[in-house]
């Protein structure tokens, strides 16, 4: 028999869609992605993201304090090696945070794989999904909530400091206190990258922009943003040569930043607390194969306002992989909210 709702994906959106689908009585499936080397170095591992960061202090419900003796109390005894348990003093972690969310929709029934999804075939329904290890299983419904990754400059000592000043999420780290009063980097020329900036620079001593080329490749209204604002340098021609920093236990992580004239070869040294990257995300769609209409960026549209349809009715799509503009986890997780209701009532009104 075909399944009522399968997940694919396994961010808050994933999570948020199971957990509501499950005390609907769907019995949803979550195919969480595998754990792979694959996966780690393309950032598509389980969980999303969100368990990639250190400290979350913007998910609603979750104020600083001492949170361990719960998350111990509330997951699974068998994944408390597979996360982070210690005490922030700001905020919970993005693992810890995730592995709750994950928690919570097994207590409710949900049916969870640890694989990829390699294709699904949205020609007729049920659809099929194929999973890279498994069987292929049918369903009447499809929550895609595969999310964006980051793009990153590949740099071994960028990889080496990530979540130790390097982000690519301004707003979901800029204000926390290992950067407030120090100077930061962001690397990006577009509307992205003087967002990121200008946000950064309510918290910063000073933000340098770092661009490849001498023009801006945002629009005029945002390149004289960051032109007036007295916090943010830009530096043309400039391009991260390496990461400089100490990552050793307690230590400070990222210290500075070698930056390198692309003109004329040319090093310098900048001290900086941070690096953010505001180079674009790669929304995860390689599986779909073209079978959803996708917007100009890559990303999933949506076909009708306020709602998670896509251009194939019975699939719906949730969270970054089908937003560009907001890319929060509570967002996610709202959108999550939704699919799993619009599936809901897809199938009351199919009479399944």
């Amino acid at each position: 028999m075909p399944e009522h709702v399968v997940i694919i994906g396994s961010g808050p959106a994933g999570w948020s869609a199971a957990i509501y689908a499950a005390r609907a009585n769907l019995h949803p499936i979550v195919f969480e992605g595998a754990i792979t080397e694959e996966n780690r170095i393309s950032g598509t591992l389980p969980l999303g993201q969100l368990n990639l960061t250190t400290e979350v202090e913007n998910y609603a419900g979750f104020p600083s304090g001492n949170l361990s003796g719960y998350i111990k109390s509330a997951i699974d005894p068998e994944r408390h090696n597979d996360f982070m348990i210690e005490e922030h003093p700001h905020a919970v972690t993005g693992p810890e945070l995730m592995n709750l969310m994950r928690q919570q929709a097994l207590n409710f029934g949900t049916k969870i794989v640890t694989d990829d999804v390699v294709s699904v075939d949205l020609s007729k329904r049920p659809f099929v999904i194929t999973p890279r290890e498994g069987e292929p299983i049918e369903s009447h419904t499809i929550i895609v909530s595969t999310g964006a990754r980051a793009n990153y400059l590949g740099l071994p000592s960028e990889e080496k400091f990530k979540n130790r000043g390097v982000s690519a999420c301004a707003v979901c780290d800029g204000a926390l206190p290992r950067f407030r009063n120090k100077p930061m980097v962001v690397v990006g020329g577009g509307d992205s990258a003087v967002e990121e900036a200008t946000y950064l620079s309510k918290y910063a001593s000073t933000v340098h922009m770092l661009m490849r080329r001498d023009v801006f490749r945002a629009s005029k209204i945002m390149k004289e943003r960051a032109e007036t604002n007295p916090k943010i340098k830009i530096h043309f021609f400039r391009e991260v040569d390496e990461v400089l920093g100490d990552d050793k236990p307690g230590g400070p992580g990222v210290t500075g930043i070698r930056l390198k004239n692309n003109q004329d070869g040319t090093k310098e040294e900048l001290a900086a607390s941070g690096l953010f990257l505001a180079i674009g995300h790669t929304p995860n769609t390689s599986f779909l194969n073209g079978q959803l209409e996708l917007n100009e960026k890559g990303y999933v549209k949506l076909t009708q306002s306020f709602r998670t349809y896509t251009s194939v009715p019975g699939v719906f799509a949730a969270g970054d992989v089908a937003d560009d503009y907001y890319r929060q986890a509570i967002t996610s997780a709202g959108t999550g909210c939704m699919a799993a209701l619009d599936a809901e009532r897809f199938l009351a009104a199919e009479g399944i």
